[in-house]
């Protein structure tokens, strides 16, 4: 199995944790959003293999933050 973690870093934003935790999508299986709101840091963690629902959310997300992920890795893992 893989998973993934995306995670953003608000602090130099124009966007707060509020307005993105507003714009995400429904559920979506295997996928885990977080947030830590004293550090202003935003992400996801994708277990497997996510549906077709992810990519726009993802999209919407960056283009409303305004920038990539800090940090974005990938790690293999035993179910």
């Amino acid at each position: 199995m893989i998973v993934r973690l995306l995670l953003w870093s608000l602090a130099d934003s124009a966007t707060s944790l509020e307005e993105v935790r507003a714009r995400l999508p429904g559920a979506i299986d295997g996928v885990t959003w977080l947030w830590h709101e004293a550090s202003e840091r935003f992400g996801v963690l994708v277990l497997g293999e996510p549906g077709d629902e992810l990519a726009p959310a993802l999209a919407d997300l960056r283009a409303l933050i305004g920038k990539e992920p800090e940090l974005g890795e990938e790690f293999e893992a035993e179910p």
